[in-house]
């Protein structure tokens, strides 16, 4: 259990502060993309003996690649051209991992596996958090032109493909971060749902990127503290409190809650009320 909350605290502020730049530039769908297209990096990397990050990191870029490549020389539009490829890719991965002999079951890969984390995974994985963290953070300025206005990144002497390139890399390496916590299938929630719930809360860039991740960190202990005494799957129950936690913010959020808007206008035109009685007596 311990080496269970540390792996779901370092996986969660990882994949919540990286979230805030995919749901910004609008990105959504090339993090669903590239967290599943990871599937067969990770099993060659698995079969190989090499580093999980290292086969990530290259099908990652691969499905970028093939992408690109698709929307570029045909008429498929880019959603499809993303669908098409992570799909393939992925099942790439379902089908490696069914002919791929091992003594342990690969399946953890897809569905995580996290009671089950070893002291080396952890420390791969802390490793791997540490490292893509402390990019994220230098290039934070960097990051947040690019997601805001790359022609003025580009204007002021910033390679905006370049930047794309280093995130699309940290996604790939985040995407190994997560796979122990909640595998494959769910990684893509735990790099959407705190940018956007964030996202919610505040109009400011900055606070996004410390509200994300404390939410992020508050939903991992609470997720699997409730798997323990529930008796359910670990990653499952850390996403479904992310997910409880958007729909609360989605609704009772001050600014932006579709409930908080409408108790907000009341308070407003409440206060307004006392103001306008005198006129209309005069």
């Amino acid at each position: 259990m311990v080496r269970a909350l540390a792996t779901t605290l370092i996986a969660s502020i990882v994949c919540a502060v990286l979230s805030c730049w995919l749901v910004l530039i609008g990105w959504s769908l090339m993090g669903d993309a590239v967290s599943h297209a990871v599937l067969p990096g990770v099993v060659l990397a698995y079969v190989v003996g090499a580093p999980f990050a290292l086969g990530a990191v290259i099908f990652g870029f691969l499905a970028v690649a093939l992408i690109g490549a698709v929307r570029d020389t045909s008429r498929v539009k880019e959603d499809a051209a993303i669908g098409i490829v992570f799909t393939t890719l992925f099942a790439l991965g379902l089908v490696l991992i069914s002919v791929t002999p091992s003594q342990t079951d690969l399946n953890h890969i897809i569905f995580g596996n996290l009671l089950g984390v070893s002291k080396g995974d952890l420390l791969q994985i802390a490793i791997l958090g540490a490292v893509t963290l402390v990019v994220l953070l230098a290039k934070r300025r960097d990051f947040t032109l690019f997601a805001f206005d790359p022609t003025h990144a580009h204007a002021i002497g910033l390679n905006p493909r370049m930047l794309g390139a280093l995130l699309l890399g940290l996604l790939a390496l985040t995407s190994v971060v997560a796979l122990q916590a909640v595998g494959v299938v769910l990684v893509v929630a735990m790099l959407i749902i705190p940018g956007a719930t964030a996202y919610l809360l505040t109009d400011r860039f900055s606070r996004m990127l410390v509200i994300a991740p404390a939410i992020s960190a508050v939903c991992a202990v609470a997720g699997l503290y409730l798997s323990y005494y529930l008796d359910t799957a670990s990653g499952g129950m850390v996403v479904l409190a992310q997910g409880a936690a958007f729909a609360l913010t989605y609704l009772f959020s001050p600014r932006h809650g579709l409930i908080g808007k409408r108790l907000s206008a009341r308070r407003r035109k409440r206060a307004l009320a006392p103001a306008e009685e005198p006129a209309l007596a005069r």
